[in-house]
Formats: C-alpha cells, structure tokens, sequence
C-alpha cells in the first residue's frame, strides 16, 4: 500500500529555480535583504522619525540602532540553529512575523514603546538574514551571489531613498514601515521556488582546517568597515540639509547614488577572483578615503552627489569580497553567518557613535573624519586575510572564469 501513496507530489508542486542560476541568485537576494532592508533606507527613517515624529537626532539614532542590534542577536543565534532548523520554514516564520511587526509599527508614535519593538523586529530580521547568508554559502559562487545580494539592495535602495524622504514630513513613518512589510511580502512569494539548498556534508570541514587569525581580522574589518559606512549613512541626509543642501535635491542625489553604487556589486560578479582580493581592496579602499573626505564639501551639490557615488560604489564592492573571504576560510557556512552577525554589529554600532557624536555638539565634519579612521583601520586588517586568500588559491591553482 505505501508503493502507491504519492508522497513526491507533496514536493513537486511549483518550479525550482537551478541552485546555482541567476533567478535563484536573486531570490536568495532578496531572502537576505528582507531581514535587513531598513538598513539600505536606514537615512529615510532617522529623517522620518526627526520630521515626522519629532524625536531629537540622537533618538532617531539609538532606533535605528536598536534595530540593527537586534538583527546582530539574531544573526548570532542564526549560527547555532542553522545546522539543526530547516532553513525554509525558519524563514517563513521570520517573513510573517517581519510583516505583522512593521505594519503594528505603523500606530506607534513613542520613542519608549518604538524602541523595543524596534530591537524585536531586528532579532527576528536578524535570524532571517543570517539563515540567509548560511544558505548563500552553500552556493557554487559565494562572492557573486554576495555580489547579487548587493546588486539587488542597492538597485531597490536607491528607487527607497529617492521616494521614501519626500514623504515623511507629510505621513511621518507609516510610508517607510508599509515599504519594508510589502518587501517582506514580496520575499515571502518567492520562497517556495528557491531549492532545498541542504547542508553540506561533514566531510567539507577536513578540505581545509579554519585559519582563525585570518578570519578573525576578517570579522574585525567587516566590522569597522560598517560601522564607519553606517554612521555616516544614518545621517546622510541631515547632513546635506545641515550644509545648506535643498531637500528634494539630497533625497534625488541619494537614489541617484544608490543606483550608481549597483556598480560596485556588478565589478564583483565581473571580476570574481581572476584578479585575487589583495590589490583590488587596497585600490577600492583608498577611493572610498577620498569619496568620504569629499563629503567635507558637502555645500556643493556636485560635490555631495560624487561623495555618495563614489562610496557607494565601494561599500558594495568591497563588503562583498570581504563577505566571500569569510565563506571562503570555513566552506561549512556558520562562518558567514557569523559574518552577518559582525556586520550588523557594525551596521547599529555606527549610527549609536555618529549620534553621540553629534549630540555632544562636535558637528558633521568631525563626524567625517571619525568615519575615515575607522575606514583606515579596516584597510590595515583586511589587507592579509586577502593575501593569504590569494596564496591559497596560487598554491591550489584554483582558477575563476568571472
């Protein structure tokens, strides 16, 4: 009797996208993104919660903070229970409960009730996003689909940012909460075409053993390197407004900016690792040095629009390829989860630091430059990590066709 029961139906019922295609590289994107995607309009909603709900700069910080605190203990916890909860039905929990948290978030108008649903939202987001990054380095290609992850934040970030800001002063936050629930939505739809993606065996592990002080200086600059970027993202708009920028033209340069930055993930999917890591984040860095110093300038409209651009294009360029080292240095996949939880660590680390900096007065321009030091920082330890990438793959003769 069980020879004729029609168990494989159950499974069959809808399409899968290949593994490893394009299509199942975007919706994977957007299964990441869906966690984090506030981070991507992160400037839209300090601005929201200061013109629409009257909170003050630093509380419109600690908010956005909150919430990528919040993701960071998801993320972390996101490292122990990928092995033992299927991937899947995790992530439809955490898209369902996402939708109803941001659509709940809508009526709330107090910073001391806003705050911890906030942090809630982003541990479940969090868990999203670091179940999400486990099963991208389960991929053939992590760095091109980290490469596709951005290249899909950035494209839709950039259509957020130049819409969103215009509409805060008028409806305060309710737009920008409707925004990210209708993302998760959409995210939500795609998940039943995505493969099984399983866990790779155990066998994987004794390829080659964990190199831990690589990869240690691997998490510390992923960890400078978003936090000094987020900072002063956060604030971006405020910024411009602070310089005497006319509102419609920062929220216009903003998009304009993120659309340009699509560049930046779009050279990681071209170059993959032909040219290895080393000479290609020491060139990208020391652009993002001069895209940051710019924004000093930031009363000249074309000034500011270049600033953006210009690290706009590195962020996605060289968080991916930093994102791809992680995976690289532990094939099993908790490593990049515990990359996300770095990154998001660095992500809410930033904008707390660039709010307390500007609440005690020291003004954008310090600002600035407090985010140049840490980028320095992040350069001095990303720069071996790479180089010992590199040798292993001379060594091995591993190659990449881009």
């Amino acid at each position: 009797m069980t020879v004729d029961t029609p168990m494989p139906r159950r499974e069959r019922v809808l399409p899968t996208a290949a593994p490893d295609g394009l299509i199942a590289a975007v919706m994977l994107a957007f299964l990441a993104t869906a966690g984090l995607f506030y981070v991507n309009i992160m400037a839209a909603i300090v601005d929201g919660l200061v013109t629409g709900l009257g909170f003050n700069d630093s509380q419109a910080g600690q908010i956005g903070s909150a919430n990528i605190y919040g993701a960071a203990a998801g993320a972390l916890a996101a490292v122990f229970l990928i092995k033992t909860w299927p991937w899947r039905r995790t992530a439809l929990i955490c898209l369902v409960i996402l939708i109803v948290v941001d659509i709940g978030s809508i009526w709330i108008d107090s910073f001391e009730l806003l705050l911890p649903v906030r942090l809630a939202h982003g541990v479940v987001g969090g868990l999203l996003t670091g179940t999400a990054f486990a099963v991208i380095a389960r991929t053939a290609n992590p760095d091109r689909s980290f490469g596709m992850l951005l290249f899909v934040q950035f494209g839709l970030g950039g259509l957020a940012v130049m819409v969103l800001p215009p509409l805060a002063p008028a409806f305060g936050t309710q737009a920008l909460f409707i925004a990210l629930a209708l993302f998760s939505l959409v995210t939500l739809i795609m998940l039943p075409f995505l493969a099984s993606y399983p866990a790779r065996d155990k066998t994987v592990n004794k390829v080659v053993g964990i190199q831990w002080p690589p990869l240690l200086l691997t998490y510390a600059a992923i960890f400078l390197f978003q936090a000094a970027n987020m900072g002063l993202l956060a604030y971006i708009i405020r910024l411009g407004i602070d310089y005497g920028l006319d509102r419609g033209y920062v929220s216009t340069a903003l998009g304009l900016a993120t659309w340009v930055a699509l560049a930046g993930p779009l050279l990681v999917m071209i170059c993959g690792l032909r040219f290895g890591r080393f000479w290609l984040l020491g060139a990208s860095m020391l652009l993002t040095f001069a895209g940051t110093a710019m924004f000093q300038w930031s009363g000249d409209p074309a000034a500011y629009l270049i600033a953006n651009c210009g690290t706009g294009i590195t962020w996605g360029f060289v968080i991916a390829y930093l994102f791809g080292m992680s995976a690289e240095f532990d094939s099993a996949g908790r490593a990049s989860a515990f990359a996300g939880f770095v990154s998001k660590m660095g992500l809410a680390s930033g904008p707390m630091i660039a709010g307390a900096i500007l609440g005690a007065g020291a003004g954008f321009g310090m600002l600035i430059w407090v985010a140049i030091a840490g980028l320095a920082v992040s350069l001095a330890f990303m720069l071996w990590p790479a180089r010992v990438l590199d040798r292993r793959r001379d060594e091995t003769g591993a190659t990449d066709a881009g």
